[in-house]
């Protein structure tokens, strides 16, 4: 017996050493992905460009489900026009079912396919109740503090504005692109792009133009992204997750008094409909998108975070459980599940025999809406408890996945490691709905990047109270533009 258990503990202690070799080993061989290159000289750039933007952010282009602010967006075109004369004489310009808006700049080679930046122009709307609490009021455009404040200055007037600066001042230059470049600047981001993004899809369409690369609005170079990253991460999104909104209802066939309730109640059943799936989320998953991500920041952190990533066949059970503790995080291995609206009951003391909750799913990349409907059947498993698709204007299923070797992504690896050296540079996933979407009919490689370095805490300012950027952010996001058109000019 004491044989056996020496040869146990010999065994046993072989193993061990055998997996600390290989752990050890990972974590060596575990090599960086970044580029290495020489950090160039960002352009000067003017301080005018600070009172532009701060003009349009005083326009209150909000875009409704049923209509948008007509005369704010004439405005908006108006100005555009006035103090971009470059852009407006020497581009050519559609105009999209009255407010949205393609630029062409046509490169001097016909044989290299164009790209595409896209931004959007209108904004959410602020809560009445919220306008007390900003530091600036939300339409005032205020520069102060090195800041300029309200709705757009982040997403995404600020976008389509740097995009504009950074064209006019290439174009008094003289500077003739080989690549045809295309702006394409929606009017309705915020309630779907049915007339705005959708229609200029449709528009290249109808004129049979393919993409190399598109570039909108997404993920940004964040602070403090990971633990155990201590430079900041440029996220560029190679994808983003789907977006469906189910309905559970209830419906009994007798209510009653509040003064002799049934064991089960209409709101009793539909609570516990809700509970079970707070208890039971979908399953954490490492996705294609996210395996790049983690390929290209684990190579960069501190032990032992290096050997965590470096070895995911021994430590992905530790690593998820340290990602779901934080919204973002976790929002990267699920679909997520976000009660929105409950409705129900019309008087104290009548049981309502109907009532509804509202969910907001955003789908992981591999998962569908249908899916994410048989999981919510099979989870809450009460047939009194119907589970409807809305036909949400947002209603989308999971995109595709770019190519992080491809001509575009490369042309903003170089780009941002150019403008921002300090920083880690990596595919990502968009965890939030973007105009992007609709474009994939015409680009097989469509890319998702703000390029602004914000804080967690500037995260919660985007559709949010005090929003802004910082002086030195919104000339540094010219000077992206300005060095990225330079690269994808070959």
């Amino acid at each position: 017996m004491r044989k056996l258990r020496r040869l146990l503990f010999r065994l046993f202690l072989t193993i061990l050493l055998v997996i600390v070799a290989i752990v050890i080993i990972k974590t060596v061989s575990y090599s960086s992905k970044q580029i290495d290159l020489t950090p160039v000289e960002k352009i000067k750039v003017d301080d005018d460009v600070v009172q532009r933007l701060s003009a349009v952010v005083k326009m209150p282009t909000v875009s409704y489900a049923t209509h948008v602010d007509t005369a704010a967006f004439n405005n908006l075109f108006q100005y555009i026009d006035s103090k971009f004369p470059m852009v407006d004489s020497m581009l050519e310009t559609t105009q999209i079912n009255q407010f949205s808006r393609i630029y062409k700049w046509q490169g001097r080679n016909s044989n290299l396919k164009p790209y595409l930046l896209i931004a959007h122009l209108d904004v959410v709307p602020v809560e009445g109740e919220s306008q007390a609490r900003w530091t600036e009021p939300p339409y005032s455009g205020k520069v102060k503090d090195n800041f300029i404040w309200g709705r757009g200055t982040l997403d995404d007037k600020v976008s389509a504005m740097g995009i504009l600066e950074t064209a006019e001042i290439l174009l008094k230059e003289n500077y003739e692109p080989q690549r045809t470049i295309y702006f394409a600047f929606g009017h309705d981001e915020e309630v779907g792009g049915k007339y705005g993004a959708q229609a200029m899809r449709d528009y290249f369409l109808s004129k049979k133009i393919n993409f190399e690369y598109i570039l909108d609005e997404g993920s940004i170079i964040l602070e403090e992204a990971v633990a155990g990253l201590t430079q900041p991460a440029a996220l560029i999104g190679i994808a983003e997750k789907g977006y469906c909104t189910l309905d559970l209802e209830v419906n009994l066939e007798h209510g009653g008094h509040s003064s002799m309730p049934p064991k089960e109640t209409a709101i009793g059943i539909l609570s516990h409909a809700l509970a079970t799936l707070q208890d039971h989320p979908f399953p954490a998953t490492i996705s294609e998108n996210t395996q790049e991500l983690f390929d290209h920041i684990g190579p960069e952190m501190t032990l032992p975070n290096k050997a965590i990533f470096a070895n995911l066949w021994l430590f992905e059970g530790i690593l998820k459980s340290q990602l779901e503790k934080g919204p973002a995080s976790n929002a990267m291995l699920r679909t997520t599940i976000a009660p929105t609206i409950i409705k129900g009951g019309v008087k104290e003391n009548v049981l309502p025999t109907n009532v509804s909750a509202t969910i907001n799913f955003r789908i992981l990349p591999g998962e569908t809406s249908e899916t994410v409907i048989a999981y919510l059947n099979e989870t809450i498993d009460d047939e009194r408890v119907k589970v409807i698709q809305q036909e949400a204007t947002f209603s989308s299923e999971p995109s595709k996945v770019s190519s992080s070797s491809s001509f575009g992504f490369n042309a903003l690896q170089k780009t941002t490691k150019e403008i921002f050296p300090e920083t880690i540079v990596t595919p990502s996933l968009v965890i939030a709905g973007t105009d992007a979407r609709h474009y994939e009919a015409v680009s097989d490689n469509i890319f998702r990047f703000t390029p602004v370095q914000l804080t967690h805490e500037d995260l919660k300012r985007i559709h949010g109270i005090d929003e802004r950027i910082s002086i030195e952010n919104y000339k540094t996001m010219i000077a992206f533009y300005y060095r990225l058109i330079l690269n994808s000019s070959i």
